[in-house]
């Protein structure tokens, strides 16, 4: 080490034991031991421009071990990373040493793990173990791509490489290895996994669980493996990277030993992970540090322009180089150009939603998964950054993209369209989510019952607000005989429950029309598409209301045939809306006046002015049903105390859709008998409370719109 890279590293430790030391809380010993390698990265190999953190072709550093935080915050500060605003302005410190001094406290840009939405610099909101190295395979898939599609010989615009800093909980996560087994097959060669191995976890030492041979399980995978002994070893650091590097075939495991705790009276042990060192070690490993135990957030002279002169100027260098490349680039290939622009800004081409058909009314209609699968591949000839796959259930979820040169992304053909994730949902969503967060516009696709294994991963896509399109389909029990281990019941509420992500269930082929152009201009909201299997019927929508209304999340599907006040409302999702309007007619022939009301997005109805929902759900109309083919939960808000649910409250059962639908109640007969009922109950329940719509979810006593906050 030189002077100057001891100082640093020992800096970046100080900094980060009295960040947990005075917040009282977080993990300490796993950035004292991987300081090392994080500097050299950063200070020597990252093509990373601080006072322009968001460039396109920069390298990305994704902390995996998200709970090691505060290595990444004293990176932020020393390296002076600039904020940016949402229009993409670039402003002050991201990171200040005030910041740091309120490590985990409210208002800090210092959060407990690393926020992607809130802090410039963080390349990917990480803490869920697995998450981080899984995401950092869709930005290296992004790279392939973007290579492909816009380099020319003349102009290289995309050639920037991918680096996740992990640790032994990662490793332990199936989701890394689902994540790990596809960049391999993929020949990923622009990823960099630096897997920290301090043997370290919550419970003890990792050889009372996890004792297997990480190294041969990364060949076995297909990856270059390389191994350094010793944490503080530069030049051993160094030769690694290099080996990434050179390698043209493979991404590349870096396995690191180090020492949790590195330098402290707790070294190597359990103690040193989850809690403050205390005041007393912490002065103990400052003063074997060489740094004065006297004072806190001891930034030494010379340290922060040592990294102005290493990653600043290099990174300004190649940023600079970049920017003169694509402002010849944008001369020679103007379409591609605005292409890039418009992909950084999350915007999409001129026009892209006027390729979206109009389906005309037909009794028999076809599925919502099939007509789905016809504007997406009509967007995604319109969008040439629109791509995606399944987990191994295209054939099922119609999501392959069909048109002229859509092709598949493999090692031979960089710029497919159609992605093949195999049979690994929670990682389909992950590397979703490092597309969008390198800007490309990714779906994925599985069955709604198997999203629960992705649910990890489709959070953090909410909270990341990133524009992912999740695409589930069989989405009742309407996928019959294979039965209730196939057959979504809570999916739906449990999705509905995850703050910030946007669910559709579209009723027929206009409302899934008009629910791509909804989820298509989304850019900080991921979206959940929740489509059919079996046929629904293409509503006529010369005798009822417009789609459109899929844009204010409910709407008027159909009012009472007679006119007037309706008597009862119908309220219902997807197949369950030509249920309501079926009883509709036959509630009409009794002089019951009933209101189809078609509710394809709960959230966006929720952010409706409250005039728009009582005009929707009058108040004074206590009579209403909701009728969906899921759980109950969450129905009351819009039925109120005097409605009823027609809903599943157990779980499914093998049978023909036919025989299902009338053993649980999804008839004609048994909605009209509820909906008689509530009407004729009506008089005796005059002292009941009338129900309201629900308060709109944005406003600062309920949930918070998106911020529109995209540091990056």
């Amino acid at each position: 080490m030189t002077d100057f890279d001891s100082l640093s590293i020992n800096t970046i430790r100080g900094l980060c034991m009295d960040a947990v030391q005075k917040a009282k809380s977080g993990h300490p010993g796993t950035p004292m031991g991987i300081a090392p390698v994080a500097y050299t990265l950063w200070q020597q190999y990252l093509r990373f421009d601080p006072t322009d953190p968001i460039w396109p072709n920069r390298d990305r550093f994704v902390l995996s071990e998200g709970h090691a935080s505060a290595l990444l915050w004293s990176l932020l500060y020393l390296t002076g990373v600039r904020a940016v605003d949402p229009d993409y302005e670039v402003l002050g410190p991201a990171v200040t040493l005030e910041d740091l001094r309120t490590f985990r406290q409210l208002g800090s840009h210092c959060p407990g793990h690393p926020e992607y939405h809130l802090t410039s610099g963080v390349e990917a909101t990480t803490g869920p173990l697995g998450q981080g190295v899984s995401m950092s395979v869709g930005m290296a898939i992004s790279g392939q791509w973007l290579a492909a599609r816009y380099n020319r010989n003349d102009a290289t615009l995309f050639d920037f490489d991918v680096y996740a800093l992990a640790g032994d909980g990662c490793m332990m996560e199936g989701i890394s290895s689902e994540a790990a087994s596809i960049a391999g097959h993929q020949q990923l060669s622009n990823l960099c996994w630096i897997y920290d191995s301090n043997r370290v976890t919550i419970e003890g030492h990792t050889d009372i669980t996890f004792t297997e041979d990480v190294a041969a399980r990364f060949l076995a995978y297909g990856w270059n493996v390389t191994t350094v002994a010793d944490a503080n070893n530069l030049d051993a650091i160094r030769r690694a990277i290099q080996s990434f590097k050179a390698e043209t075939a493979r991404p590349t495991l870096i396995v690191v030993h180090s020492h949790i705790g590195y330098g402290s009276p707790l070294e190597d042990s359990p103690k040193a992970h989850g809690a403050p060192l205390g005041a007393e070690a912490v002065k103990a490993t400052k003063r074997m540090f060489g740094l004065p135990d006297d004072k806190d957030f001891y930034v030494p002279d010379g340290v922060r322009d040592w990294f102005e002169g290493g990653i600043g100027a290099r990174g300004q260098a190649t940023r600079a180089a970049w920017e003169a490349t694509f402002k010849e680039y944008a001369n020679a290939y103007p379409d591609l150009a605005d292409e890039v622009e418009r992909m950084q800004r999350r915007e999409l081409p001129a026009g892209w939603d006027a390729v979206l058909p109009d389906f005309p009314a037909d009794p028999k209609g076809l599925a919502t998964r099939d007509s789905s699968s016809q504007v997406l591949n009509q967007l995604a000839e319109a969008v040439p950054w629109l791509l995606g796959g399944s987990a191994d259930l295209a054939p099922s979820t119609k999501t392959l993209l069909r048109f002229e040169g859509a092709g598949d992304f493999q090692p031979d053909e960089r710029g497919g369209r159609n992605l093949h994730f195999g049979v690994r949902e929670h990682a389909s969503a992950a590397i979703a989510n490092g597309m969008a967060l390198t800007k490309l516009r990714p779906y994925w696709s599985g069955f709604l019952i198997f999203s629960d294994y992705a649910r990890g991963a489709i959070r953090l896509s909410a909270l990341m607000e990133v524009p992912v399109v999740h695409i589930f389909t069989h989405d009742s029990i309407g996928v019959g005989e294979d039965g209730p281990t196939h057959q979504p019941v809570e999916q739906l509420a449990s999705l509905r429950a995850m703050p910030g992500l946007f669910v559709f269930r579209p009723a027929d082929a206009n409302e899934v029309v008009e629910t791509w152009r909804v989820v298509g201009a989304l850019r900080h909201e991921p979206a959940a598409l929740v489509l059919s299997r079996q046929s629904l019927p293409t509503l006529d929508r010369s005798v009822l209301h417009g789609a459109e209304g899929v844009e204010r999340g409910a709407y008027v599907l159909a009012d009472p045939p007679s006119g007037g006040t309706p008597d009862v409302l119908l309220l219902a999702t997807g197949s369950e809306v030509a249920l309501a309007l079926s009883a509709r007619d036959e509630l009409a022939a009794d002089g019951i006046g009933a209101r189809v009301v078609s509710m394809p997005c709960w959230e966006l109805f929720d952010r409706q002015p409250r005039e728009y929902r009582d005009e929707v759900l009058p108040p004074a109309v206590t009579a209403r049903v909701g009728i969906e083919q899921a759980s109950t939960l969450g129905w009351d808000r819009y039925v109120g105390p005097a409605g009823a649910v027609i809903g599943m409250d157990t779980f499914g059962a093998s049978a023909p859709l036919k025989q299902l639908l009338t053993k649980f109640g999804f008839t004609p007969e048994r909605v009209t008998e509820v909906a008689r009922a509530l009407v004729a109950e009506q008089p005796r329940r005059a002292g009941t409370p009338q129900p309201t719509a629900p308060p709109p979810a944005a406003g600062p006593a309920t949930a918070p719109p998106p911020t529109g906050k995209d540091p990056q």
